[in-house]
């Protein structure tokens, strides 16, 4: 147990995955008194997500979810009915086991490192990361297929009654963009969204035209405008801390076995969020083989991002 109680997150759990069902038995709190941020791609099954996140909601004390773009997912299970509508189903399902959502009141968190707005956000993507900056949408997309990155999205998210994800991407960002301007300046905020808010993360991706699938221009400056003291996220499946205009952005994700279990995974799996840590929890060096992996605790360095 820490000295006190901490905001922690943690995303992209996939439960659902065979090799990630007992990961839920990892994540504690340290304090009795922590909160726990869950920021996306808990499973595709409404029922897998409900599970777990009432599991959480049983150790913490305050569970937070945004959805991922696996939760939108539409499966046999779910067959007859939309995306948005299976996100709205999962609200409310978060609501009767007493976790926040992206459409309920931003709690405060008081603890150490506060006060701050704790705010959970859906928003999607829209496209506007293309390869090369400015390039028509169209082009963009139909090169991303050429080159055979596509998206499970485009085949599995039925955005309807919206025409297209950008659209539902824009109606999500007015939404959102109208009660951040209503929370009291006085305080800052965690803005927690599944998928990053800035590009500049996405520069690490194997294949850069997934960049598409991963944000949207329209949030390069929320950090800034909306006084972040942290923003949160996940969805790239490379866990680490980095630094943009003096604020810290975590990517808190676990991803799959087939990519953690050869470059290791945090330890512990869930990030404290505030108060603020005196070192990045997540550092890579380079393995034997060559290949990036995560520093175990108290390894030294060289660590690859201080590398020039």
């Amino acid at each position: 147990m820490t000295a006190g109680p901490s905001l922690r997150a943690v995303a992209d759990l996939h439960v659902g995955h065979r090799g990630n069902a007992g990961v839920l038995d990892d994540i504690r709190p340290h304090h009795p008194g922590d909160w726990l941020i869950v920021a996306g791609d808990v499973a595709e099954k409404t029922g897998d997500i409900r599970d777990a996140l009432a599991q959480l909601a049983g150790r913490f004390g305050k569970v937070l979810w945004v959805p991922g773009n696996h939760e939108l997912w539409i499966g046999r299970d779910d067959e007859g009915t939309s995306s948005p509508t299976k996100y709205d189903r999962l609200v409310e399902e978060c609501r009767a086991i007493g976790v926040v959502t992206p459409e309920d009141p931003y709690p405060l968190w008081t603890g150490p490192g506060g006060p701050a707005w704790v705010v959970p956000m859906f928003l999607l993507y829209d496209y506007s990361w293309t390869p090369v900056p400015g390039q028509p949408t169209a082009a963009a997309l139909a090169g991303a297929r050429e080159r055979r990155v596509v998206a499970s999205d485009e085949f599995l998210i039925d955005p309807s009654p919206f025409p297209d994800a950008p659209s539902w991407c824009r109606d999500r960002l007015v939404g959102t963009t109208t009660r951040l301007a209503r929370l009291d300046p006085a305080h800052p905020t965690v803005l927690i969204n599944h998928w990053p808010l800035l590009r500049d993360p996405t520069r690490v991706l194997r294949h850069p035209d997934f960049a598409l699938w991963c944000g949207t221009e329209q949030t390069a400056d929320w950090h800034r405008r909306y006084r972040a003291a942290a923003c949160v996220y996940g969805h790239l499946h490379i866990p680490r801390t980095t630094i943009h205009d003096e604020v810290r952005f975590e990517e808190v994700s676990l991803g799959y076995p087939r990519e953690w279990k050869g470059r290791g995974r945090p330890a512990p799996l869930t990030r404290q969020i505030l108060p603020p840590p005196a070192a990045p929890q997540v550092r890579w060096v380079r393995g034997e083989s060559g290949m990036p992996r995560i520093a175990r605790p108290g390894e030294p360095g060289p660590y690859l991002e201080d590398e020039p």
